[in-house]
């Protein structure tokens, strides 16, 4: 590479004078010592985090752990990845601090996803993913701190369970809704024995007051007849 040279926006590269390191140099036009200094090569990287094997970018990246089984704390076993997003702060630390970040990240993940899954039953996993995410997050952030990366957010992305488990959950989630079926059911028929009771209760009251209210007009109507008959009888005597 030339004397001079210019390293792109968004990224930086690592100067190292005869083997150790020297400094960092960030975008713009930037140069080094013919025969003493030389540009750290990170093609162990792979695609990851660097451009053409000699800038390291500083923009937010992205790394997908291998799928790995797991089980969980009911002995459950899952097939489950998770991407990593983070960001590269100190390109120093992120290049001598840890052997081989791009592959140090993923697997750091995985064994803390591991873990926690241990801890969660199926059905909290299944239900708490978000919950889940933040845990993971919290501990691989604790775990990385001195790698010169910033962990933005870790999202576990599937999870998948094996046939037999995923017959057994449908088999179980059927059987639920059978048992809620015969709940509701029941608890209608109950209900409706309740109805109709009060109902019949209902009628029969009102059936009694309204014959009582007829006995109460009738009888009315008989003493007045009866007040009236006498009154009539008295006025014809009288004359």
């Amino acid at each position: 590479m030339a004397i001079i040279y210019t390293v792109p926006q968004s990224h930086a590269c690592i100067i190292e004078r005869f083997g150790k390191f020297s400094r960092v140099q960030k975008g713009g036009i930037n140069f080094k010592i013919p025969f003493i200094e030389s540009i750290k090569n990170v093609d162990v990287w792979g695609d990851i985090a660097n451009k053409e094997q000699i800038y390291i970018e500083l923009s937010e990246q992205r790394i997908d752990t291998p799928i790995r089984q797991c089980h969980t704390k009911d002995n459950v076993g899952v097939d489950v990845n998770a991407s990593i997003y983070f960001r590269i702060l100190s390109p120093e630390n992120a290049v001598y601090e840890v052997d081989n970040l791009v592959e140090s990240l993923p697997d750091t993940a995985l064994n803390t996803l591991r873990s926690q899954i241990g801890k969660t039953t199926l059905d909290e996993l299944l239900s708490e993913r978000q919950k889940l995410n933040d845990q993971i997050f919290m501990l691989l952030k604790d775990s990385i701190k001195n790698w010169g990366v910033s962990l933005l957010r870790v999202e576990i992305q599937e999870l998948n369970t094996s046939d037999e488990t995923a017959d057994a959950m449908r088999q179980e989630m059927t059987a639920e809704r059978e048992k809620r079926a015969m709940i509701l059911e029941a608890d209608g028929k109950k209900q409706f024995e309740i109805t109709t009771s009060e109902g019949i209760a209902a009628g029969i009251k009102i059936r009694a007051e309204a014959e009582a209210e007829a006995l109460k007009i009738k009888a009315e109507a008989e003493s007045e007849y009866l007040m009236k008959l006498t009154e009539r009888i008295g006025t014809e005597n009288a004359g």
